[in-house]
């Protein structure tokens, strides 16, 4: 076994942090972005190459187009001031998180709508047929969960949106998928043990959940395993341990 030690400034960034207005995301610099399909939509790398993928996968882009990827505090902050005036506090508070809670400053959240002449910048139509229907369905296996459900408002504190997409990665969507979750419950759900799932490939995954109450915390792990691990905002980490490949 060998052992690894994570440091506590950790458990606030990865690809499957919690950002919410209980979870506020920590300032720092920009994610590693890349342009989207016509290039105005930023996102994160790692979910824009997924996320192509996806979309591809479900027919391409000529049926779906992205309305909204990254976006910086100021942006948001913008956002959330000209809704306000434009459409009241319920409308706002429902539909738009307040800047510093937003999961589009991550550069990991992306709405999506369908293909149309005028698009809805807050609601885009994104509805359960065709392209989109079969972007919804395929979305778990290339890591991306439908973030906020008419079922979860209350553990959310948004609003249903259909459009809206978060990248958390594969394993984790499929068992957040399979056990009907959303990312507020996660963290409990892995703190009553591990989890193991197995990947479309066959290959087997074990995903934990590890406190950090101190500065850092050691985890010890077999020899040449292949790990990552990711804040989820909370003052823990979630470590996923793939299967060693014979």
């Amino acid at each position: 076994m060998r052992r690894v030690v994570f440091r506590r400034e950790e458990t606030r960034r990865g690809p499957l942090v919690l950002v919410n207005a209980a979870h506020p995301l920590a300032e720092g610099s920009p994610p590693r972005l890349t342009g989207l399909e016509g290039g105005g939509v930023l996102l994160e790398r790692q979910a824009a190459r997924l996320l192509d993928a996806c979309v591809r996968a479900a027919g391409g882009w000529r049926d779906i187009v992205p309305v909204s990827g990254w976006r910086s505090r100021a942006q948001q902050r913008s956002i959330w001031d000209e809704t306000l005036a434009a459409e009241g506090e319920d409308f706002t508070r429902r539909y738009v998180a307040p800047p510093g809670c937003s999961e589009h400053e991550t550069g990991l959240a992306i709405d999506l709508g369908e293909r149309a002449e005028r698009i809805d910048f807050i609601r885009p139509k994104f509805p359960d047929r065709g392209a989109c229907g079969a972007f919804r369905r395929l979305a778990a296996e290339y890591g991306f969960i439908r973030r906020y459900r008419r079922e979860k408002e209350a553990l959310t504190g948004i609003a249903e949106e259909p459009w809206h997409f978060r990248y958390v990665g594969a394993p984790h969507a499929r068992l957040m998928e399979d056990n009907g979750l959303c990312l507020e419950e996660y963290g409990d759900f892995l703190r009553a043990g591990p989890r193991t799932c197995v990947l479309s490939n066959g290959r087997r995954v074990t995903v934990s959940y590890r406190s950090c109450p101190c500065e850092a915390v050691e985890v010890s792990l077999p020899e040449n395993a292949c790990f990552q691990t990711s804040g989820h905002n909370d003052g823990g980490l979630i470590l996923t341990v793939w299967e060693a490949v014979l």
